[in-house]
């Protein structure tokens, strides 16, 4: 499930985020940092943030951000599952619901996440989801240690939204 993001996650969520394997790829999850996105105050004001719920609990963070200018219109989109719940397919569900979200609430046409090129994890649960990788970004993002390190751009079209969901629906050998 997925809700709003509220200021009463930040705890739990800087908790997850300062597990090894998610601050490699988030770093700074912070409480202050989740307060400020749940408020969308300063630099995380044009962010959507929702936590994604498991089990009763909060399992990770999946946010949006918009490009509003018309003629390059799209939503980006991020997230971050904690270690506890790797390999439940909880990340692929909260990219597939807030992709539908953003296709049919929002309107948005076309949809993009940029992980790390060495984040293979998130890289096959965004193709899952329907993401389609369009390239690499050479030098993208600094990693915790200083160090310049490559991206890829993934893009997920609004009829790819559908086509995905049915593919996913579709018994074995159909």
């Amino acid at each position: 499930m997925l809700r709003p993001l509220a200021e009463a996650d930040a705890g739990r969520l800087a908790e997850l985020g300062a597990h090894p394997e998610v601050a490699r790829w988030w770093p700074g999850v912070t409480e202050e940092h989740v307060r400020a996105k749940a408020r969308r105050e300063g630099e995380e004001a044009d962010v959507v943030g929702f936590a994604i719920c498991a089990d009763g609990e909060v399992a990770g963070l999946v946010q949006y951000y918009e490009e509003t200018d018309a003629d390059f219109r799209h939503a980006g989109m991020d997230i971050f599952v904690g270690v506890p719940f790797h390999g439940r397919g909880l990340g692929t569900d909260a990219i597939r619901t807030l992709a539908r979200h953003l296709v049919r609430d929002v309107g948005h046409h076309r949809l993009v996440i940029d992980p790390a090129a060495a984040n293979e994890q998130a890289i096959r649960c965004y193709e899952r989801a329907g993401f389609r990788l369009v390239g690499t970004m050479r030098q993208y993002w600094r990693d915790p240690d200083g160090m310049w390190q490559d991206g890829v751009l993934l893009d997920l079209l609004a009829s790819e939204v559908d086509a995905a969901e049915r593919a996913q629906a579709a018994p074995p050998g159909e």
